[in-house]
């Protein structure tokens, strides 16, 4: 995955957010277009365009400038087969290269462009750029989906901010 991500952002890239979904029949959901428009740091400092700040699963997320959301690139593992039945993600091609998209204008703007639905065999990696309006709907089949979402990014943070899963060495 790091070479894939260093292809996509340059030889810096380095994880700096995984998290893991699993879709069950128990635990199913939809998503709907969106950006992920924040990051994940270790702790809350106040540094100009920086925010507004939120606290997912009791881990500081804030949302930095534009540019810096260019330099991040999602890629996603796929640990199961994941064809049309079982929630692929749709993607709205070119949408990130639109800047910041309002959330009440995400379906409109994500149904203007052309979709492509990435349905994925266990052990295929989609790469895009964090940017993209991406949605999923509900899973109908009846095994698992499990996908590792990885954030790479190639760039530090400004002082004294810091990824949260990332330490200099």
């Amino acid at each position: 995955m790091a070479q894939i991500a260093r292809e996509c952002i340059g030889e810096g890239a380095r994880p700096v957010r995984v998290l893991l979904f699993d879709k069950t029949p128990d635990s199913n959901w939809s998503v709907a277009w969106h950006q992920d428009r924040v990051v994940a740091v270790r702790e809350r400092a106040e540094v100009p365009g920086f925010g507004p700040w939120s606290i997912k699963d009791g881990v500081p997320h804030v949302e930095p400038p534009v540019a810096v959301l260019e330099g991040v690139a999602t890629l996603r593992l796929h640990l199961d087969d994941c064809g049309a039945d079982n929630a692929p993600l749709k993607v709205a091609l070119g949408s990130h290269r639109l800047g910041l998209v309002p959330a009440d204008r995400a379906a409109a703007v994500a149904e203007a462009l052309p979709v492509e639905v990435c349905e994925a065999g266990a052990g295929d990696i989609w790469a895009y750029s964090t940017l993209v309006l991406h949605a999923s709907e509900r899973s109908r089949a009846h095994g698992h989906r499990r996908v590792l979402h990885v954030d790479f990014a190639a760039a530090d943070l400004p002082e004294p901010l810091r990824w949260l899963d990332y330490v200099k060495e």
